[in-house]
């Protein structure tokens, strides 16, 4: 029997933060048994309340449950709670927010104790878990067998989609698209900041700036061919010479607004650094081999 099949998993969650607390609401709301346990329990009072059976300590919420997922602060508090708990024959999914390299170190770790283990990225808010349509989903990366067998489980609270047995990946997958994201966020304030002081509307803006940067998105794919082909310059419409010669244009656009550059000159150094190289023809991808080493 697995989580595909009718039959409802008994699930144990360690920690009710603000994603924790959602997370085990979709899984009541989905009718599974569940049984909780955080460092203050006062938290667990409200899902008590809502079925939740409600475990003193970490070791007896691991002991009611072969699936256990921990939603915790961090890697350390992972290590502290389960530190004296049996974890033989325990199928563990951590939801806590780490690095690639935490995930590998804490996937290890689970196996010497005698557990199946999953990393997971949500790339999800809290608002977003248990409501279907939201868009919101989990990277889960490292035993395979057991993301087949808990899969029905696991896609309740949102999306679930596999990247690897590599269970650093779904922590690799989730902060590259954070970054990219922050990145994105970078431009936007530059862009904003353009026009603060000038009597254009935010709100008459923000949908200018949204199409504008929906239409750039593609650029994303002709990177993926660069990379995969190794020819950067193919499908090029507006190369490296012409972009770096543009730049001279945003940066004394920022400095007549009153604007500061910082937020773009670091790119900017790297086009520059890439064009005096030599790959005038290029489009951006080559920055890419600059910050790898």
């Amino acid at each position: 029997m697995n989580d595909t099949t009718f039959e409802k998993s008994r699930l144990t969650l360690l920690g009710l933060g603000a994603m924790g607390t959602v997370l085990a609401r979709a899984w009541l709301a989905a009718g599974h048994p569940l049984t909780v346990w955080n460092r203050t329990s006062t938290r667990a009072e409200p899902l008590a309340a809502e079925g939740a059976t409600v475990a003193g300590t970490a070791a007896e919420a691991v002991a009611a449950s072969d699936l256990v997922v921990t939603c915790l602060l961090d890697d350390i508090s992972v290590g502290e709670a389960l530190s004296d708990v049996d974890l033989t024959g325990k199928d563990l999914v951590n939801l806590t927010t780490g690095t690639p390299a935490q995930a590998r170190a804490r996937a290890a770790w689970a196996e010497k104790r005698g557990a199946r283990f999953l990393d997971g990225g949500i790339m999800a808010v809290p608002p977003m878990i248990g409501a279907p349509g939201s868009g919101g989903y989990v990277f889960y990366s490292g035993s395979r067998a057991l993301f087949d067998a808990r899969q029905g489980a696991l896609a309740i609270p949102a999306g679930a989609m596999y990247v690897g047995e590599d269970p650093g990946f779904a922590a690799l997958h989730d902060v590259a698209l954070l970054s990219a994201m922050t990145g994105m966020f970078a431009g936007v304030s530059h862009a904003f900041a353009l026009i603060r002081k000038e009597e254009i509307a935010p709100k008459d803006f923000a949908p200018l700036l949204v199409d504008w940067l929906t239409a750039m998105a593609p650029y994303v794919y002709g990177v993926a061919g660069h990379l995969e082909s190794g020819d950067y310059t193919k499908g090029v419409v507006s190369n490296l010479a012409m972009m770096v010669e543009g730049n001279s244009t945003l940066l004394r656009t920022a400095e007549e607004q009153g604007v500061s550059s910082e937020l773009l000159t670091p790119f900017m150094a790297l086009m520059e650094r890439r064009l005096a190289a030599g790959h005038s023809n290029e489009g951006t991808t080559g920055v890419i081999d600059l910050l790898t080493h």
